[in-house]
């Protein structure tokens, strides 16, 4: 049996959540790593009031995710997949092996900037449930005609769908939404537009700080998010990295092709269980979990037993 490593992206993080990781050494090593190249403490990062910032918030998840599959490995517990949403295919790459720690730092704090320099205020995201996709893109279409467009930008499963654009467009989206039959709709804490064509600009400009990163073969399957499939050479799995925040997200795909190719549990690496409650459905004969919430040694036991 395969297993999955998930990494979720913005929206999933929480206050205290680099401080919540194991007492282990790798968690110091990673949180040790990270204060090289950021020349501060990263432990500042994971406050209330730091997750503000679109760059305190992907650092963190890129942090935790890393710090989590590490002490995992320390324990012979590594992925046969993984994959990322939005900002989690960079620790997912530093997972598998694709490219390392320090450059991804350096990355996703280049990544965050630009998208928080792009959208300082005014603009974000929602989450809108119980309709499918040609119901919200009816609602999306009415947008339109207004001077600031609303995007679909995550799906996420069959009914549970994320749209991007200016803050007062996505409330009288998520409005049409409700009239429209959805059960939810409701701003996700997420500071910027993003998986949509307002961050072209922005992609454009990852793609030149890739220059000069030295990229590898992936060891363990890396699963794109915003393609739905495995990605094995290098380049690509560059510019999936670079461009993919202003690329849909297709996570039911996603899920589902790792079913395919046989992963039977997903394990999801902090912070939170957004991507598990995701995707449940898919893995509805296997198993799907979240390391927050569940003992070390219980994660442990799962993947032993998985790989038996």
């Amino acid at each position: 049996m395969s297993i999955l490593f998930s990494f979720p992206g913005q929206g999933a993080q929480k206050p205290g959540m680099l401080h919540a990781l194991p007492d282990h050494p790798e968690t110091a090593r990673t949180l040790a790593e990270t204060a090289a190249v950021l020349e501060g403490d990263p432990l500042a990062l994971d406050s209330a009031d730091a997750l503000q910032s679109t760059v305190a918030t992907q650092l963190s998840l890129l942090v935790a995710g890393v710090a989590m599959a590490r002490v995992l490995a320390a324990h012979g517990a590594v992925p046969d997949m993984v994959a990322g949403l939005s900002i989690g295919a960079y620790p997912a790459a530093v997972t598998a092996g694709v490219i390392g720690y320090a450059d991804a730092v350096r990355l996703v704090e280049r990544r965050a900037q630009l998208m928080e320099q792009g959208y300082p205020h005014g603009y974000g995201m929602w989450a809108i449930s119980g309709l499918d996709q040609g119901q919200l893109e009816g609602v999306i279409a009415r947008i339109h005609g207004a001077a600031t467009p609303v995007y679909l930008a995550n799906l996420n499963a069959p009914r549970q769908q994320v749209i991007a654009g200016a803050d007062a467009a996505l409330q009288q989206a998520g409005a049409l939404a409700l009239e429209a039959g959805a059960t939810r709709a409701e701003r996700l804490a997420v500071g910027v537009p993003s998986h949509c064509a307002l961050l072209d600009r922005q992609a454009a400009a990852m793609q030149a700080a890739f220059e000069g990163v030295t990229l590898s073969r992936p060891r363990a399957v890396y699963l794109s998010g915003s393609r739905a499939r495995a990605l094995f050479d290098p380049l690509a799995i560059r510019d999936d990295l670079a461009l993919n925040m202003a690329r849909q997200v297709y996570w039911s795909d996603t899920a589902r092709h790792a079913w395919e190719r046989g992963a039977r549990l997903a394990l999801e690496m902090p912070s939170g269980a957004v991507l598990t409650g995701l995707t449940a459905p898919v893995f509805e004969d296997g198993l799907t979990l979240s390391c927050e919430g569940n003992r070390i040694d219980t994660v442990l036991a799962l993947l032993t037993r998985e790989h038996q």
